[in-house]
């Protein structure tokens, strides 16, 4: 599962990783939620890659309510391409979704502790998403949303929880944005992301309320441990 994640690196790294256009001012994100408007990058029609902001949630072109975007943050690998929340977008609306860290929880004494999870060089990397557009008949809004795909966690994650959202290397990204892109293809690079090359580290459980957006959210904890503010 992937259901928080952060999003700190300046606006000029990321258009050097993902190559976008634009070059929007993009503040740092250090606790995205669900629900939130998320940087995502695709390919359009022009066939240049965009950063576009989308709604954390995939809601399907068919779904009647909205709502159902809440249960679709993440999109199961093993399912994804016949699944019929996902299907459509797995083929044809592929997306990279950009962070530099995302968080898991395991249980402890004081309660649930976020872990923060990044790349072993800290830089920015990218998950695999998906998107959709979704009209709402009643209100006459359309909703571009979003889904990251997760895998089986690899020996790193395993400890704090069964599952990691697919991270796709750079010389991945065009395969995963390419429309002409065979289905075997998409599908093999849905794989859990070596451990050698990642790191991670115990963070505030400030982490754990989804209004709290500060940098202290991915500051490591002392050796010490210090003491944990109180949740509410």
């Amino acid at each position: 599962m992937c259901a928080r994640y952060s999003i700190t690196t300046p606006t000029e790294g990321l258009r050097q990783l993902f190559l976008f256009e634009e070059m929007p001012n993009l503040a740092p994100r250090y606790n995205v939620a669900p629900t939130q408007e998320v940087p995502a990058v695709r390919r359009e029609d022009d066939g240049k890659r965009h950063l576009r902001m989308l709604r954390w949630g995939l809601i399907p072109f068919w779904a009647k309510d909205r709502k159902v975007g809440h249960k679709m943050i993440n999109a199961r690998a093993e399912s994804v391409a016949e699944k019929p929340a996902f299907r459509a977008a797995f083929k044809a609306r592929r997306c990279l979704i950009p962070t530099d860290g995302f968080y898991e929880w395991t249980s402890g004494p004081k309660g649930k502790q976020p872990h923060r999870i990044v790349l072993a060089d800290r830089g920015p990397f990218a998950l695999a998403g998906l998107w959709e557009r979704w009209r709402d008949k009643e209100e006459g809004e359309t909703v571009e949303s979003c889904t990251v795909i997760v895998t089986a966690a690899n020996d790193l994650l395993q400890p704090i929880h069964d599952r990691m959202p697919v991270i796709l290397s750079p010389e991945d990204h065009e395969t995963w944005l390419d429309p002409e892109a065979d289905r075997d293809s998409l599908k093999a690079l849905l794989r859990s992301y070596p451990s050698a090359a990642m790191a991670s580290y115990p963070v505030s459980q400030i982490v754990n309320k989804p209004a709290n957006d500060e940098p202290a959210c991915i500051a490591p904890l002392a050796d010490d441990g210090p003491e944990q503010p109180a949740l509410l």
